[in-house]
């Protein structure tokens, strides 16, 4: 005769196999496709009263070991290896904007449409961050190399349609110079005539400025020569409230190398040896001062401290915070 356990564990298991059975058709999975793609590249901070927003124009693929001067191939793959880098390290190109309060000013303005699809996303960013192109009043340049200033232009129109373009007066001079153009290698020369296609829709709108050494360049933003990665090479510094960024353009390429070895050049420089000189003394005075500095070449945001160590320097990226 059966027992009332056996006839409870009976049904407890035909129950189980009933609901196993109706469950079953839950357990097919669809296959979703990938999506790919990024979130919108912007970061915010507040330093003191100001706000700035990075902004990211891309990534690409370069092969900084091969374009690394004053080192051996060898030696800079192994460094760049020991950072989980290949040969051909992902570099960010960032730009940055600073809402003072009174004015909308970007620092530097991406590549544009010259350097490729994975960069010229500028305007996109700025626009996902929360603001519009024609609200920008100021472009500052910390130099005129093309992932710096090709950003500027689309089909030959200003991009930044109130905005006024300011630029180092050496810098401007150089590469508006038709005789620097013709002493130049023809891999530079390219860069002449890239400049001259960015820059030229805002002289002829009466939209561009000069600005000297170490000048304040409008309130609340300052310039600090930094030559010899171009000759007008300016780090853009603002201050607020006690806080400091300085932002530092093309002292740095990558985030691994160069702050263990600041000796070391790229092929970029136009002068070598005053662009390592720079650099010393950029990470001298950033050690030293314990502000915040960006770099248009460190891994996005490309914002953090730099600090000594047993291997001359080491860059500590800022916390991330909502």
């Amino acid at each position: 005769m059966p027992t009332r356990r056996a006839i409870l564990k009976a049904t407890a298991t035909t129950f189980l196999a009933a609901a196993s059975s109706a469950a079953l058709p839950d357990l097919v999975f669809s296959k979703a496709p990938l999506k790919g793609g990024q979130a919108p590249g912007y970061y915010r901070l507040n330093i003191g009263a100001y706000e700035v927003t990075a902004l990211s124009d891309g990534t690409i693929a370069i092969p900084l070991a091969k374009l690394y001067a004053n080192t051996t191939v060898a030696h800079a793959e192994a460094a760049l290896a020991a950072a989980f880098q290949g040969p051909s390290s992902q570099t960010s190109v960032n730009a940055y904007l600073v809402n003072t309060g009174e004015r909308l000013v970007l620092i530097d303005a991406g590549t544009g449409t010259f350097l490729g699809p994975t960069l010229g996303k500028l305007v996109a960013n700025i626009q996902s961050s929360g603001y519009k192109p024609e609200e920008i009043d100021d472009v500052i340049l910390t130099h005129v190399h093309t992932d710096h200033s090709g950003g500027l232009v689309a089909e030959g129109k200003r991009v930044f349609a109130n905005a006024t373009v300011r630029v180092n007066r050496r810098e401007a001079e150089f590469w508006l110079d038709s005789n620097e153009e013709k002493k130049a290698t023809a891999a530079v020369q390219k860069h002449f005539a890239e400049a001259r296609a960015c820059l030229t829709p805002y002289i002829e709108a009466e939209k561009f400025e000069v600005f000297g050494d170490d000048a304040e360049i409008l309130p609340g933003l300052g310039s600090v020569l930094m030559a010899g990665h171009t000759p007008g090479h300016s780090a853009i510094v603002i201050e607020s409230q006690g806080q400091k960024l300085m932002f530092w353009g093309d002292i740095t390429h990558g985030d691994v190398l160069q702050f263990d070895e600041p000796d070391v050049a790229i092929a970029f420089d136009v002068n070598q040896q005053m662009a390592v000189a720079a650099r010393k003394a950029a990470f001298q005075h950033a050690a030293d001062g314990a502000y915040l500095v960006a770099g248009a070449h460190i891994a996005f945001p490309g914002i953090g401290h730099l600090r000594r160590d047993d291997t001359n320097y080491d860059w500590v990226p800022l916390n991330y915070s909502l």
